[in-house]
């Protein structure tokens, strides 16, 4: 199979947060698997400074990391050799529902240099020869071997500033080296507006009980759409109250780009039932610690302190 290099890799700033959470909070060193997918960004067009009417950009790939299995230890689906448990992998991948493309792992060690060590580059290499877990590209007709490594570190000294360094990987196979490629976090920097230019969303988005024809939330009443209608309103009553589950409906398909009020109006209500439980959470709490005191004085006047 021919190397498909890859101009750079995206991460979201909370993916990235998340990922540097479970090393910082883990006991010791540890690896775990990456999930995302890659796509195929075809050469620029044309332009009046192209008088051969071909383009020399060569074709772009970019990969994203959309999600990650953290195992808490290392060694998880290799030896000390470097060697794939094809089968301790397959394990691994069960957990993950719905089930997404692997396109790599990652390993986060404590007090290291930040390069890849001879076991880890024996991994990334055993992986990227794996043909079972390749998976095609977007917008392409390759497929794409897990061939990422990223790989976390921490200073060799203690520092007042808790600090983490990343780097990230691909494995070639012509020349047999892991080489370096940028990595572009996403929402992060004063730029990042440009990524919404062109959207798309790295996750599925979640299961509604209401369909973009209007059944069964709209012209259907039957009792059994009654009873899932009315499911379906107080599951959203828990996070948003005022909210009917109709208009969802105008979230999703061509209607979801004029609908930006109603968005808008939903994450009110949202953040509306977030202070709701915070101040009965404060309230609650102010009548914890008034009972508590008033324990301590009932105890106080049995012992005879009183």
């Amino acid at each position: 199979m021919d190397d498909l290099p890859l101009q750079k890799i995206q991460i979201s700033g909370p993916t990235l947060a998340s990922m540097i959470q479970r090393f910082s909070t883990a006991l010791g060193d540890v690896d775990g698997l990456l999930f995302g997918h890659v796509s195929h960004i075809a050469p620029s067009s044309l332009s009046d400074d192209d008088p051969l009417g071909s383009s020399s950009d060569p074709s772009t790939f970019v990969a994203t990391v959309s999600g990650f299995l953290c195992s808490g230890t290392i060694d998880s689906f290799y030896d000390s050799s470097g060697q794939v448990n094809v089968l301790a992998l397959r394990r691994l991948l069960a957990d993950r529902v719905p089930l997404r493309s692997l396109i790599g792992w990652f390993s986060g060690r404590r007090r290291s240099p930040l390069r890849p060590s001879l076991r880890e580059s024996s991994v990334t290499a055993c992986l990227s020869t794996k043909a079972q877990f390749s998976f095609p590209i977007e917008n392409s007709l390759s497929n794409f071997r897990p061939s990422l490594f990223l790989l976390f570190a921490s200073p060799l000294s203690d520092q007042v500033i808790h600090t983490h360094e990343y780097k990230a990987y691909q494995y070639c196979l012509s020349s047999q080296t892991l080489e370096p490629k940028s990595i572009d976090i996403v929402n992060i920097g004063p730029a990042f507006r440009g990524h919404y230019g062109s959207f798309s969303p790295s996750s599925p988005f979640p299961s509604l009980a209401c369909d973009l024809r209007g059944s069964p939330m709209a012209e259907d009443d039957t009792d059994a759409t009654r009873v899932s209608k009315a499911q379906a309103q107080r599951e959203l009553d828990t996070c948003a109250e005022g909210v009917q589950i109709g208009s969802l409906r105008r979230l999703m398909g061509s209607e979801a780009t004029n609908y930006t009020a109603g968005l808008e109006d939903l994450y009110e209500k949202m953040l509306a039932k977030l202070d709701s439980l915070a101040r009965l959470v404060e309230k609650t709490s102010a009548k914890v610690h008034e009972q508590e005191s008033h324990n301590v004085k009932l105890r106080y006047k049995v012992a005879g302190y009183d």
